[in-house]
């Protein structure tokens, strides 16, 4: 299994804070996501769909749902 030591590369990270900027644009600043919301409902990126996994799960230990403004804070800042 291929490790990303916790880091997330530029292009996921801008792709991400841009979902996260959409869904709290939509839905206000108290609105939740996973990291599934960063992918299409189709697996054909497996090796981002596992790095953000272990950006979420296994560096930072958040919840299943967090709120869009953390993750989207938390992002920006380079975390």
């Amino acid at each position: 299994m291929k490790t990303y030591g916790g880091m997330m590369r530029d292009t996921l990270r801008a792709k991400a804070i841009s979902i996260c900027n959409a869904k709290i644009a939509q839905k206000g600043e108290t609105v939740g996501l996973s990291f599934y919301a960063f992918f299409a409902n189709k697996n054909d990126t497996p090796d981002l769909l596992m790095e953000a996994a272990e950006w979420w799960i296994k560096t930072h230990k958040l919840d299943h749902f967090e709120k869009a403004a953390k993750i989207r804070d938390m992002l920006a800042a380079g975390k």
